[in-house]
Parts: structure tokens; C-alpha cells; sequence
């Protein structure tokens, strides 16, 4: 993880050559992220990842040789300080419950664009999660069975809030729910962000998932969770 004013040092891996090739293009446009080394396969991804040690690795799911589910695994062990975002195409979705378990903190949709790259890159090295856009539900489902307890400090107070941002209501509703002003909504909400380390509405519907704050109901809608 980055801290300061350097750039990001990130590596690339991914089996296909033009993909590659595309994505350097479009980071190199970036000074603030630099692509140090780029990978074919899970095991040269380990094997640089042991000489450069990046702040931040994009990896593909499936890859010949090793894939990234087994390379993350050993990375996130090895070098948990190295953020990983997970990259896949539509049909692979389904291997992202294992990503996330394997220790990678994001995901990306390989057709996302430049901007929503660039914060994920940013967000994973402030060690927060991101969960593209496009795959909000489904990564949703796949971890909604997922229990924990929370340690961060969440009041009963968050929890509400949470619930509320996950269903996408306004700050200015939900002052006028709590009777308080836009302001003071906005300082909770980026306190909810900081106590759950997550970098945006879809990163924390996931954490409320995952730690019975929320559930999805049949039609697949935010609802609050209700201890029985």
C-alpha cells in the first residue's frame, strides 16, 4: 500500500497480449499509477510480485498455468499489505466469491472504464474495497449468506444510516428521517466509510451483506436485517 505522494506501482496480469497492451495504454495516460511489470499467468504474477512488490495488482480470474484464485491466495498471505482487484469477464462470475475469500479486496469488469479503473486502483491502495458497478447484485448474492461479527465500532445508529444509503436514498432524506442537516448526514456517512473500510455505496452494501446489517428480499431489494 501507498501512502504518500508517489506514484502507485501496479502490476497487470492477465493472459491475453492485447489486453494488456490496451491497458498500459490507457495508464500510461495516468502519472500518479505507474505499471511496473505485467503478467501471463498466476505464476509469473507471484514471481514479481516477489521481486517489485507492488502496491496494487489487477489479475484475471482464469489464466493458464495458474490462475489468479490460487495466485491471489499466496499473495494476500505472503504480501497482505499488496492490494489485488479482481478482474473478470461476464460469464465468470462465478469465481468471485472465491476471489474475494482468496484476499482480494476489488473487482472490475474487463470493459470498465478509465475512470472507474483509475479509483479503484486509488481506493484498493488506501485499503478499502471496490466492487465494480456492474456486478453489484450478483457479487451481492453470492455473499449475502456470509455471516461475521462486526468489530469496527458501528452503532445502532450507523447500521440504520447503512441501510439507508444501501437503498440508495439521499443524504437530504435522510436528514429529514433523522432530523438533522445534509451536512451533518454527509460527516456519518463518510464515518460508516472509514469504520467499515469501504470506498463506495456498492463495496458497503456488500460489508452490510456480509455482516447481517442488510438481506435482499425475493425481488432482490434492500432490507434491513431482523434478529429473530
Amino acid at each position: 500500500m501507498n501512502t504518500g505522494t508517489t506514484a502507485i506501482n501496479i502490476i497487470l496480469a492477465d493472459d491475453h497480449e492485447l489486453f494488456r497492451d490496451g491497458f498500459r495504454s490507457l495508464i500510461n495516460k495516468y502519472p500518479r499509477i505507474n505499471m511496473i511489470a505485467e503478467a501471463a499467468n498466476g505464476e509469473q504474477l507471484i514471481q514479481l510480485t516477489e521481486r517489485y512488490l507492488p502496491d496494487v495488482i489487477l489479475t484475471d480470474i482464469v489464466m493458464p498455468v495458474m490462475g489468479g484464485i490460487e495466485a491471489t491466495c499466496h499473495i494476500s498471505k505472503k504480501f497482505p499489505q499488496v492490494g489485488i482487484i479482481a478482474l473478470s469477464m461476464y460469464n465468470e462470475e462465478h469465481f468471485l466469491k472465491d476471489m474475494m475469500e482468496a484476499g482480494a479486496k476489488g473487482h472490475l469488469i474487463k470493459n470498465a472504464g478509465k475512470e472507474e479503473i483509475i479509483k479503484a486502483i486509488e481506493a484498493v491502495n488506501k485499503n478499502t474495497s471496490y466492487y465494480c458497478r456492474d456486478t453489484e447484485l450478483k457479487i451481492a448474492k453470492l455473499l449475502s449468506k456470509e455471516s461475521h461479527t462486526l468489530k469496527n465500532g458501528i452503532t445502532e445508529k450507523d447500521k440504520k444510516i447503512i441501510v439507508l444509503i444501501c437503498q440508495q436514498v439521499s443524504n437530504k432524506k435522510i436528514g429529514e428521517i433523522f432530523f438533522q442537516s445534509f451536512r451533518t448526514i454527509e460527516g456519518y456517512r463518510k464515518r460508516i466509510m472509514r469504520k467499515t473500510k469501504t470506498a463506495n455505496p456498492v463495496a458497503l452494501t456488500i460489508f452490510a451483506l456480509k455482516n447481517n446489517i442488510i438481506y435482499l428480499d425475493e425481488e432482490g431489494k434492500v432490507q434491513p436485517f431482523q434478529k429473530s
